[in-house]
């Protein structure tokens, strides 16, 4: 895998946008999913994933090795910081922010053997623990998404993020016990998911 991407770049590098538009289509879904729950909504994660590519696209001939995911996903990162920044100084209230949608990223997992119960209970908790992640501070969603959604290790996330590895796991710890509390204060948390309900 990492001597067909590393072609794939060099490719890339050399001008050839089929290498490029594999590269594409090998992490798409997992910048756009990072994106999405760094935003909170599809419209700005598709905006920000396209962003990015385009970014990705035009500094390649100066990317100097090293692992491109890491690479492509600081880029997704720094931009969503950006469009989050952009959006504290001018906020709007989405028009599609109150709709029911089982389109979200979450929505992937299906089981067909469950029932209907089950199902709804799912998309229930897959709801609160985007509503959960969408209230931590930027710096530690973004360690929570990459190591326990994405399953990154420490340092490659460190590499994403541009901090040290202690700094990473001091986030990732304080960001984790937040979202626990957020889920288990709040009306968040699925009730069959409550472990101090007697």
């Amino acid at each position: 895998m990492a001597s067909e991407e590393t072609r794939l770049v060099e490719a890339g590098q050399r001008g050839d946008v089929e290498a490029f538009n594999q590269l594409v289509r090998l992490y798409e879904a997992r910048v756009y999913n990072l994106c999405y729950r760094m935003l909170g909504d599809a419209d700005s994660a598709s905006d920000v994933t396209q962003e990015t590519f385009i970014a990705a696209y035009r500094n390649l001939p100066r990317f100097r090795g090293g692992v491109f995911r890491a690479w492509l996903l600081r880029i997704a990162t720094n931009t969503c910081h950006d469009t989050l920044r952009a959006r504290k100084r001018r906020p709007a209230v989405s028009l599609d922010a109150t709709g029911e949608t089982d389109s979200g990223p979450l929505s992937y997992l299906t089981d067909t053997g469950e029932s209907p119960d089950e199902t709804a209970l799912r998309h229930e908790l897959a709801r609160a623990i985007e509503q959960g992640l969408a209230q931590l501070p930027d710096d530690q969603r973004v360690v929570v998404i990459l190591s326990d959604l994405q399953g990154l290790a420490y340092e490659e996330i460190a590499e994403i993020t541009g901090a040290n590895l202690g700094t990473v796991k001091s986030r990732l710890s304080r960001g984790r016990a937040r979202l626990r509390d957020i889920l288990r204060a709040g009306e968040l948390l699925p009730s069959k998911f409550r472990h101090d309900e007697e």
